[in-house]
């Protein structure tokens, strides 16, 4: 176990190692989000992709309800579409609204306000 934390191997017998990442993929997920600037949205999906977690949008999720200050209203479903329920939907949508989002019914313009995250290191 020692020569392990020394090399820095993780322990397989050891559940912090996920915790570990679990925690290093929350910190990617909140970087991107704080790239999206006002009057712009994102997709829960197109942020864990732009973390690098094509198949993270729950963690993307996740890590919007566990961060404080960040601008999660910028961040919805599929289609852009709110998906919280009862008051913390109308307080998405005033947020929006008084950035610039405009909505088609219940979904954002998508066409007009998403966001398109830079693709560092791809071709």
């Amino acid at each position: 176990m020692t020569n392990r934390f020394l090399t820095g191997t993780p322990d397989p017998l050891n559940k912090s190692s996920g915790e570990t990442r679990a925690a290093i993929n929350r910190t990617k997920i909140i970087a991107v989000i704080q790239q999206i600037p006002r009057g712009m949205v994102s997709t829960y999906g197109a942020v864990a992709k732009a973390a690098g977690l094509p198949r993270g949008a729950r963690q993307a999720a996740a890590a919007l309800r566990k961060a404080v200050g960040l601008p999660w209203h910028r961040v919805l479903g599929s289609g852009g579409e709110i998906k919280l329920r009862g008051s913390s939907a109308f307080e998405q949508r005033f947020r929006l609204e008084a950035e610039g989002v405009r909505f088609h019914g219940r979904r954002v313009d998508i066409r007009r306000h998403e966001y398109k995250f830079p693709r560092y290191g791809r071709r």
